[in-house]
């Protein structure tokens, strides 16, 4: 005798073809994805404008176009200070704690949205006192008052017949993506300022020891005016203005004082710690060596290497993906569902077979009048992606923008080097010479200070230039996306296949 099967489980074998027909009918709405292709630029900079420092007498760099280089960039300049400070700042900076919880975030609602696609279940428990009044329904019955108790669970499961649920998957996973690239962009600004800090530690230290070597010239002027008033071949005026000079530079000191503790404070802050509890090593320049050697993503690699460009594809993608899940909502949703009960007016038959009831179904909604809202939300999503292209291309044009202005920084910095040194030069020479003539009775005090104003100017210049190409050597490192890839401290999901930009109509 063959096994009888229950009428429940009939009904749901029933239900499967239909289930299964409709599945393999689905579609998913809305446009493809694919990434911008790259940009068509031969170059950082202008025809005619040289990408190369080749000043005669400087310490020369050259940029190399195409090498990589490690994921530690900043180890080019041989400073194991710096190299200790920024594995701290990577481990302890508020800043990357935060990008890397935004990115958990979104790695969980990858997670939620793929949950929507999978069948749900809940189990209802109830306990309820009901009187019914069987009059109203026209029997002699006098009303009833009773206890029902109900127990069962229920399962659900919507078809995503046009791929809303698939494309807000696509656009969660794409969320997920720049969040992660976010936080790769965090982890080079994070680097890059933990190394500028720590030159204009350096060179703020250097700026003070050259204003003590002024402050000590000026006071050995005042000395030896002195020594002339009292020889007799000086005057109080020589005096006083020799006590000028010092006074005056004097007053250079504060602001640079001022600089460097600034500077001290704001790795502390990179570093995760407050200033009175983490101080910064006493950064010198000459722990540094400048980079001969800079090497730099080609320009059609860019936008594959810099992660604020990613992640403004990625956020393009995630709008892209939006105008289907706002296409999914104009077509009509299909649920199936599936329910056991039990339900007594007794505790103790609660789990009795004969009070138990199931239910099958399947559900249709199809949106018929909205007020011209779904087709709005659609017309919203469209102008979102046309705003994520504009946004994408400006991230772009300023990526190379910036490649371009570091490039030639670099060229500026190398000319100015060169000419502050022969300044400089120059200017000690004049000095002594001056100082010399002053002592034999040639001339006065005047071009005694007028000589060691160039000297302080002469100084603080080239130190000064000295630092900025150490500035703009990590602005290009940084600025070129360097080594991010293996260092950022973070995965995430990889994003749905992608392929085109198309706004219309499926």
């Amino acid at each position: 005798m063959p096994l009888a099967l229950p009428t429940t489980t009939r009904t749901i074998i029933r239900m499967a073809p239909i289930a299964a027909a409709i599945a393999l009918t689905a579609c998913t709405v809305g446009p493809d994805f694919t990434p911008p292709a790259s940009p068509g630029t031969p170059g950082y900079v202008a025809a005619g404008d040289t990408t190369q420092a080749d000043g005669p007498g400087s310490a020369t760099q050259h940029v190399a176009l195409g090498q990589k280089i490690a994921s530690d960039w900043w180890s080019l300049f041989h400073s194991q200070a710096l190299d200790d400070v920024i594995r701290q700042a990577i481990a302890g900076n508020r800043t990357l704690a935060s990008a890397k919880a935004t990115l958990s975030q979104a790695q969980e609602q990858i997670a939620a949205a793929r949950g929507e696609q999978l069948p749900h279940a809940d189990l209802s428990v109830g306990a309820a006192r009901e009187e019914e009044d069987y009059a109203a329904f026209g029997l002699p019955t006098k009303s009833a008052t009773f206890n029902l108790f109900s127990v069962g669970p229920s399962v659900s499961y919507a078809l995503d017949v046009f791929g809303g649920l698939r494309r807000a998957l696509e656009s969660a996973e794409a969320d997920a993506e720049a969040q992660r690239f976010q936080l790769a962009a965090a982890y080079l600004v994070l680097t890059g300022n933990v190394a500028d800090d720590s030159i204009d530690i350096a060179s703020s230290r250097a700026e003070l020891r050259a204003l003590d070597d002024i402050v000590g010239n000026d006071q050995q002027n005042l000395d030896l005016v002195r020594a002339q008033v009292g020889a007799g071949s000086g005057t109080e005026v020589d005096v006083a203005t020799a006590q000028s000079q010092l006074a005056n530079d004097r007053t250079l000191i504060p602001p640079v004082r001022q600089r460097l503790s600034a500077a001290r404070h704001a790795v502390s802050l990179l570093v995760g710690r407050a200033p009175a509890d983490w101080s910064p090593p006493a950064f010198d320049l000459s722990e540094f060596t400048l980079p001969r050697e800079l090497p730099i993503t080609l320009p059609s690699d860019l936008v594959h290497e810099r992660p604020d460009i990613l992640a403004a594809e990625a956020q393009l993608h995630a709008a892209n993906a939006t105008i289907g899940v706002a296409t999914a909502r104009l077509y009509p949703q299909i649920n199936l569902t599936a329910a056991i009960s039990q339900g007594a007016l007794s505790a103790q038959n609660l789990f009795d077979p004969a009070y138990t009831g199931w239910s099958v179904g399947a559900g249709l909604v199809a949106p018929l009048f909205h007020g011209g809202e779904l087709e709005a939300g659609r017309r919203r999503a469209i102008a979102a992606l046309q705003g994520s292209m504009a946004t994408y291309q400006q991230t772009v044009l300023q990526a190379f923008t910036q490649v371009a202005d570091v490039l030639q920084a670099l060229i500026h910095d190398d000319e100015e080097v060169t000419e502050q040194r022969r300044a400089r030069d120059a200017a000690d020479e004049a000095l002594r010479l001056t100082r010399l003539r002053y002592a034999s009775g040639s001339v006065g005090i005047l071009p005694v200070l007028d000589a060691q104003r160039q000297v302080a100017q002469s100084r603080l210049g080239y130190i000064r230039a000295d630092a900025q190409r150490y500035h703009d050597s990590i602005k290009l490192l940084v600025a070129t996306g360097s080594g991010w890839r293996n260092a950022a401290p973070a995965e995430a999901t990889t994003p749905a296949t992608a392929t085109v930009h198309d706004i219309a109509m499926p």
